[in-house]
């Protein structure tokens, strides 16, 4: 994936997401880069310290702009690149204490993205050769949403709504407050007729009231792959099967031969173990 394929809402989130991780992270001043005389240059290398694939360029990019455009970034690497321990994945010039200020603020953005991709890789591997989608979920670092969403399909997963806003996602208490499935269902589709109506169903029998109901997706959360294997006769008509909860390796492997569209799981974004990167100046 190239930096062209950066969504729209997810770029213009980015100045905001680095000038709030910048000013938590410098306050009033580094005053350990005031150790540094003011007009000195340095050069430094950044380089993975392990398998990974990379993403968060543009969040790198974007601290640096911010703090002094004038620093130089040549890229050896694009977003969704696989690397491997000690490549080089991009080398910076400019000044000594802009380099040496900026540099926590760009890895830890640049190591967490990569993190996130390099999980939703794994995932995606999985179901090499077939249709179904592994999907994320809203369990996402607080203030770094479209980031980890972005990550996620760099690593070649998909995302499921984005918020509260793009897309219905009917559970358990919104079902009792608004008297049943089909109640719910039909008020969703005169709230918004154009969005995406999804039903969590923790029961055989609010499945089919899911399916009589005539829900766009209806998500099946923590049935087990036996419960999943005993649907394949059921007729879903045009409604896309999802299946949530206790996600794992074996599991995945299972649903991808089962009557299931999508495969949803909040580890992609929560269960993310950061990139060992590190930055050394060279001059």
């Amino acid at each position: 994936m190239t930096i062209s394929n950066l969504p729209q809402d997810t770029a213009g989130d980015i100045p905001l997401c680095v000038a709030r991780a910048l000013q938590e992270d410098i306050g009033h001043g580094d005053i350990t880069a005031m150790l540094i005389p003011a007009e000195q240059e340095a050069k430094g290398e950044v380089v993975s310290r392990e398998h990974a694939v990379i993403c968060g360029r543009p969040w790198v990019d974007e601290v640096f702009r911010q703090l002094d455009p004038n620093t130089s970034i040549d890229w050896l690497v694009e977003d969704g690149d696989k690397v491997a321990p000690d490549q080089l994945l991009f080398s910076i010039s400019g000044n000594a204490r802009v380099l040496l200020t900026g540099e926590r603020t760009a890895l830890n953005f640049l190591q967490m993205l990569s993190g996130t991709a390099t999980l939703a890789r794994q995932y995606a591997d999985l179901t090499t050769g077939s249709e179904v989608k592994i999907l994320d979920t809203r369990k996402t670092i607080p203030g770094l949403r479209l980031a980890q969403k972005y990550a996620v399909t760099v690593g070649g997963c998909s995302n499921h709504r984005i918020g509260l806003y793009d897309a219905f996602l009917i559970k358990e208490n919104h079902i009792a407050a608004c008297g049943g499935i089909a109640l719910a269902v039909a008020k969703a589709r005169e709230i918004a007729p154009e969005k995406l109506v999804e039903v969590e169903v923790e029961t055989l029998e609010e499945l089919h009231q899911a399916l009589d109901a005539q829900a766009d997706v209806v998500m099946l959360d923590n049935f087990s792959p036996s419960n999943i294997d005993n649907l394949k006769h059921l007729n879903f008509g045009q409604t896309k099967i999802e299946v949530s909860g206790n996600i794992t390796n074996e599991t995945v492997q299972h649903y991808i031969s089962s009557a299931v569209d999508y495969i949803s799981s909040g580890s992609l974004t929560k269960h993310v173990q950061a990139i060992d990167l590190s930055m050394r100046l060279t001059a």
